[in-house]
């Protein structure tokens, strides 16, 4: 079984700017790429998996998404940087019209988008972490025994300051940002071994 790191995007891999409409919104954190390539350089997967119900709330359609990812991807290949895979959320419990309005299994915290990662890419999923920016992101790694990282970057200083007693999981670590985060992981693999 392979092993990943997933990774959150806004506000974990990218800037936080709220829904992100149009591919030139998307801009890479200072040292996300660094991260990504020594995440590419361990042999884990590096996989990103983002809830996006901005197609739910009818503010961009479903085909903006793969614009932005394709963007992104270029972002990072310009830095020498590759994601194995990105899964998305398009859907709202709540809001807009079917089919995106409805209460389904991919939408974080619930797992759906790490077990379908899983799936395709053949993953142990308690032998990964998760990195994220939200309380969503690490409740989300609990559901499926990864080890969950905060960052706070994003959301997540607001979150872990003003939050964390609220939290239904607990972070084994919280990083200043997605490189932290990832040597953080690379370190507690160097030492297990």
């Amino acid at each position: 079984m392979t092993r990943a790191i997933f990774m959150d995007r806004d506000g974990t891999l990218c800037e936080e700017v709220g829904y992100v409409n149009h591919p030139e919104r998307c801009w890479l954190l200072t040292r996300s790429a660094e991260a990504i390539r020594k995440v590419n350089e361990s042999g884990f997967r590096a996989v990103v998996v983002t809830n996006q119900a901005g197609v739910a709330r009818g503010y961009f359609e479903e085909t903006m998404i793969g614009l932005v990812h394709e963007r992104l991807r270029r972002l990072l290949a310009a830095r020498g940087a590759r994601l194995d895979g990105i899964y998305y959320c398009p859907h709202h419990p709540d809001v807009g019209e079917p089919p995106y309005r409805q209460d389904c299994n991919c939408r974080k915290p619930r797992p759906g988008l790490l077990l379908s990662a899983a799936k395709d890419l053949g993953l142990d999923l308690p032998r990964c972490y998760v990195i994220g920016d939200t309380t969503k992101d690490i409740e989300m790694a609990s559901r499926v025994n990864a080890t969950g990282v905060l960052v706070l970057t994003g959301y997540g200083r607001g979150e872990w300051e003003f939050h964390r007693e609220r939290f239904h999981a607990q972070p084994s670590h919280v990083a200043e940002d997605l490189l932290d985060a990832v040597e953080w992981v690379l370190g507690r693999e160097a030492e297990e071994r």
